[in-house]
């Protein structure tokens, strides 16, 4: 084989991909039907040291998380472990483990230096707390922690409560990225009322410039059809009832989530996948009054024949 040669561009084109090989002593890309160099001076990213199972490797990798929001210091600072053990997996002695203990107190300590650090974690372990009762996917909760750290800058949570404040981010963003939660929903789970929630969002719209849209009743069915175990068919039913419902004005100014209970109540009953409207009223998170009121107006404004009983 002749001395490998540095290949022009043209000269690259002719070699074909599965005889392309990577030496890793010389850095090289080289084709093993010309012996001409591909590629050379080529950085190796690859770790130094090996791992053959995911636990080891996990052990041996020195990076870090991501960056985010949900965190108070965006995840930048270290944090000390408290398994008590050192390199070599040994348990520390009874000393040493005090001596970490102290450290590890002024390593927490430390990483809360100012008012506006210490409320920031205040808040990201609510929205932590929140996240979990709603069950909200990881974009809500970034997009939420985004929400609440511009109305930090601004100087909008001062004088209110962080609660409100943070309930308020998390159903803006719900808003935003389309998520199905209700004002109810996440009062239920915070010490604040919804008259408060309700006036720290109108805030945050106001003051951040946030564009949200009005929510789709459609949003609203998948979960309330999950939640009650019924079928894709029924969900699709119901979409296109909601479909027909809006071309003639008739969900104007309604409340989606009631409209939605609404749809998917008629949409079980002419599949046959029967649901009372004390099930789908619980699920949705409306009153029995409101889905017995909206289903009515469906079907009469649509010409739906229910199945009798």
């Amino acid at each position: 084989m002749s001395d490998p040669i540095k290949t022009s561009q043209k000269d690259k084109q002719k070699c074909p991909e599965d005889q392309i090989i990577y030496d890793p002593e010389m850095g090289e890309y080289i084709c093993l039907l010309t012996g001409e160099v591909i590629e050379e001076k080529v950085i190796d990213d690859r770790p130094e040291w090996r791992a053959f199972t995911p636990e080891e490797r996990e052990r041996r990798s020195r990076i870090g998380g991501p960056l985010t929001s949900t965190v108070h210091d965006r995840g930048l600072a270290t944090a000390i472990d408290y398994s008590n053990k050192d390199a070599t997996g040994k348990r520390l002695e009874p000393r040493r483990r005090l001596e970490i203990q102290k450290l590890r107190r002024w390593q927490a300590r430390s990483r809360i230096q100012s008012s506006i650090e210490r409320n920031l974690a205040q808040a990201m372990n609510e929205l932590d707390r929140l996240s979990d009762q709603l069950n909200l996917p990881r974009n809500v909760k970034e997009e939420a922690a985004r929400i609440y750290r511009r109305a930090v800058e601004k100087g909008l949570v001062r004088g209110r409560s962080i609660e409100s404040v943070i309930a308020a981010a998390i159903y803006a963003a719900c808003r935003e990225l389309k998520v199905p939660r209700t004002l109810d929903e996440i009062s239920k789970h915070t010490k604040s009322s919804r008259k408060d929630i309700a006036r720290c969002y109108r805030l945050l719209l106001k003051e951040l410039d946030i564009k949200v849209q009005t929510s789709d009743p459609i949003d609203f069915i998948p979960r309330i059809a999950h939640a009650l175990n019924l079928g894709g068919g029924v969900m699709k039913k119901a979409a296109e009832i909601l479909h027909k419902a809006r071309s003639i004005g008739v969900t104007a100014g309604k409340d989606p989530a009631g409209l939605a209970a609404a749809a998917v109540y008629i949409a079980a009953q002419l599949s046959g996948e029967r649901r009372t409207q004390k099930e789908i009223a619980h699920v949705a998170g409306v009153t029995e009054v409101t889905v017995r009121n909206r289903y009515k107006e469906l079907a009469k404004e649509l010409g739906i024949e229910l199945p009798t009983t």
